[in-house]
């Protein structure tokens, strides 16, 4: 029974942070400059300059409403469980920090040129596997690994590749993008997913370090997202400056990508509270977030191109694979 009260929260986090990259990957293209509008014809076979740090700001905009505006008037007018700890608030903002160094990552990633239609299934069929191995790191339980969990890395390494390279969406993308951008994607892929991959536990670290509490580590998430997408981008983007310009309908569609990750977030953390483990929320997050993704991708437009079958076929791999990484990994034996 008290399983039902976690499931609203895992959908919850699964549904945002499934539209989290094409929202906004649809507010950096908003935000930076469309080549055709330079030419007097209207025509131009140049890809568009999406914006970086503009995006980035919607995003840490958005955390700090939602994660530290709407947390402190509830902790003050409503309270809560738990209390601040030194080391609870340390763990919830190195969770922050993660987080928005994820952000970043996807924004680069799609920056250099690589699309949401097989970025976001990537990270979150990679993230997960990072998670496990640090894990297992952590826990020295080398000696634990099963062969169905090997074998699930595998699943989720081939479904990958079949990700980028079988979607004529996002393959076509990628033989068109120069070696040094494909290793900018690449780079920025594996940073988010390395970010991603750790948030999960050191948020509920901090989470069990305030006693449980709910608000306080949404509320240091918040901050850290507000110092590192907010206070450090500003003061660059007015003295350096970047392609494109402050848009309406770009602002707008950056601060609800940003909203949906906090969401996202406040998700993860009420399934933890009501009694949630993660080895029964991550698998559930991370494995429907991507087709969540491709849903909105398709529906974005995306359904104008064909897409092969076998692009369906890897994205499974990737959500089986992540599932399996999380729910075989090795256990410390208990001592």
């Amino acid at each position: 029974m008290r399983y039902l009260l976690v499931l609203p929260f895992i959908a919850l986090t699964f549904v945002c942070w499934g539209i989290y990259g094409p929202v906004l990957h649809k507010g950096q293209v908003a935000l930076g400059e469309d080549p055709t509008s330079a030419t007097e014809d209207g025509k131009s076979s140049a890809p568009p300059q999406l914006s970086r740090l503009r995006p980035f700001v919607c995003v840490g905009l958005a955390y700090f409403l939602v994660a530290v505006v709407v947390p402190l008037l509830a902790l003050r007018m409503y309270g809560e469980q738990g209390k601040w700890t030194s080391s609870g608030a340390f763990w919830s903002l190195a969770a922050g920090a993660a987080g928005a160094m994820g952000a970043l990552g996807i924004i680069m990633a799609f920056k250099s040129g690589g699309k949401p239609v097989y970025v976001m299934p990537l990270v979150f069929g990679l993230a997960p596997v990072v998670n496990t191995l640090a894990t297992i790191f952590m826990n020295r339980s080398f000696r634990e690994t099963s062969r169905i969990f090997l074998a699930a890395i595998i699943v989720v390494a081939l479904g990958a590749a079949g990700v980028m390279f079988f979607s004529k969406a996002g393959g076509g993308n990628i033989v068109r993008l120069s070696v040094f951008d494909l290793l900018l994607v690449v780079l920025s892929i594996l940073l988010t997913a390395l970010c991603w991959g750790i948030y999960g536990p050191v948020l509920h670290r901090g989470q069990v370090k305030m006693e449980g509490s709910r608000l306080r580590p949404l509320l240091c998430v918040g901050l850290a997202y507000l110092v590192i997408a907010v206070i450090i981008p500003t003061p660059i983007l007015i003295t350096a400056g970047e392609v494109g310009s402050w848009q309406v309908a770009g602002t707008v569609w950056s601060l609800a990508g940003g909203a949906a990750g906090a969401v996202g977030a406040l998700g993860i953390i009420l399934a933890f509270h009501f009694g949630g483990k993660p080895i029964l929320v991550m698998p559930l997050v991370f494995g429907i977030a991507p087709v969540i993704n491709t849903a909105m991708e398709l529906l974005n437009g995306a359904r104008d191109v064909p897409v092969p079958l076998a692009f369906y076929v890897s994205l499974v791999m990737v959500a089986m694979g992540a599932v399996g990484v999380l729910v075989f990994a090795p256990k410390p034996q208990v001592h």
